[in-house]
């Protein structure tokens, strides 16, 4: 895998050093300032969007959706246990939502199989839990805002015509 490629993707992010530098300002002044939005929780980590599906070992990796029925705690509501579904490491994230089910959560594993084996024998077993529905993301059109596609088609089907 390319290197800065898998920097990224490990959490790799400019220096303090480097930060001061671009915003014309101390090293400290910048440090400052981070501690500041982390001690006001407005800085809470970032990440990359980046469109793996040109690198294999990253392209290998499952994602999956999965909309989860549960019962709210007596003095806790649903708060409780979306909490502790989103401590899994394999949960990406986790959302409250109104309609058919009660939370929305996005699942990674390196092979279908590992997610399956998440489902079935960590997040269906937990008490509350009432049912589980997964879907698995085939193909990522937009992330976070930004297309992945360049508008054509990369399909190698043929074209056909009645």
């Amino acid at each position: 895998m390319n290197p800065v490629l898998q920097l990224l993707i490990e959490g790799g992010s400019l220096t303090t050093s480097q930060m001061a530098t671009v915003m014309g300002l101390t090293e400290a002044e910048v440090q400052q300032h981070l501690e500041q939005l982390k001690k006001d929780k407005i800085f809470l980590g970032w990440h990359p969007v980046l469109d793996l599906s040109h690198e294999a070992a990253a392209a290998a990796a499952v994602r999956a959706v999965i909309e989860v029925k549960i019962t709210p705690e007596r003095g806790g509501g649903f708060n409780r246990l979306a909490d502790r579904l989103a401590r899994f490491d394999e949960v990406e994230s986790c959302y409250l939502m109104s309609g058919g089910y009660d939370l929305l959560v996005f699942v990674r594993g390196a092979s279908l199989q590992k997610v399956a084996a998440f489902v079935s024998e960590k997040l269906s077993t937990i008490e509350g839990v009432l049912s589980t529905s997964t879907h698995f993301m085939l193909r990522c059109y937009k992330e976070q805002g930004f297309l992945l596609s360049d508008g054509e088609s990369n399909s190698s089907r043929l074209n056909v015509s009645p």
